[in-house]
């Protein structure tokens, strides 16, 4: 997948672990704070039930976060996001290219499975790694601050209270639904990735260049099939990342099965608006910049 044409055409059929990782970077970091407003009212909606709360519309969760913190109130936990999705996008771009590698056939293709399961373990990576101190804290500073009086004054106030509160384990609370949720991310999306990008060179430019906007249509369909198939993960990892979850659930299992008995089976599709918004901007930001900073920073290394 992340292999590009430029690279291909030249004979590099293997890609360079440093270029991968500094280019995965910069995609991730500049797609976790385009789309951060939307992460953030994703974050809110799953929220509602647990708080006691009157759900919410994607629409009502914006105007109220609006009217009451302002816009600024949309970026509330942004900064351990954009540092730990430029970390984790670097992770798991290097280790699905490594991944990959190592299941191409003697052809040097990879087909749909492989790169599932080479996407499924660059996921499993990123989320032990990268995500779960990142999504524990984003998630606890978001719930934070619609308190009518925020405990965190930033980032390192609100890490340093969660390990006095609840010890380290607390910044990895939720690990188990993480690594579910990031796995089934990345096979999904590498794999609808690189099946559709397959497609596109074979038919619609044979032997060419695929241009940015097709680029970031065919990242941004994978985004729309990856968020339908994962949303109940997604919903169990942000309950089990809330201040409530010691007292509330067992584990993540007991966690889906309150929701589900409790809430409604759809209620593991809840804050999908915001997240397909996301995912939909995010799969054609990052595949588009990591595609086009790739070869650059592979000329350097």
């Amino acid at each position: 997948m992340s292999a590009t044409t430029a690279a291909t055409a030249k004979g590099k059929g293997k890609e360079k672990p440093i270029a991968s990782l500094l280019a995965g970077a910069v995609a991730g970091g500049t797609e976790a704070f385009v789309t951060f407003p939307l992460e953030s009212l994703k974050t809110q909606l799953q929220f509602g039930a647990l708080a006691g709360e009157k759900s919410l519309s994607p629409y009502q969760a914006l105007r109220q976060t609006i009217n009451q913190r302002g816009f600024a109130g949309l970026y509330a936990g942004v900064t351990p996001v954009v540092i730990g999705n430029a970390v984790k996008a670097g992770v798991r771009f290097t280790t699905y290219d490594q991944f990959k590698s190592l299941l191409k056939d003697d052809e040097g293709k990879l087909t749909a499975p492989r790169s599932m399961l080479a996407g499924l373990g660059a996921g499993m990576s990123e989320a032990i790694i990268a995500v779960t101190p990142s999504e524990t804290i984003k998630t606890k500073m978001i719930e934070d601050s619609k308190r009518p009086q925020p405990r965190f004054k930033g980032m390192v106030h609100g890490i340093k209270t969660i390990i006095a509160e609840e010890g380290y384990r607390g910044v990895y609370r939720g690990v188990g639904p993480v690594m579910l949720r990031q796995g089934a991310n990345s096979a999904v999306r590498f794999s609808s990735y690189s099946t559709l990008k397959q497609l596109a060179q074979g038919s619609v430019i044979p032997g060419g260049e695929m241009p940015g906007w097709m680029t970031f249509g065919i990242g941004a369909t994978a985004g729309v099939i990856t968020v339908y198939s994962t949303m109940p993960f997604d919903v169990v990892k942000t309950r089990m990342q809330s201040f409530e979850a010691r007292t509330e659930y067992r584990n993540a299992f007991h966690c889906a099965y309150r929701i589900m008995t409790e809430e409604g089976f759809f209620k593991f599709w809840k804050g999908t608006v915001p997240r397909l918004g996301r995912l939909i901007m995010s799969g054609g930001i990052i595949f588009t910049v990591y595609e086009k900073t790739y070869p650059a920073f592979a000329s350097l290394v």
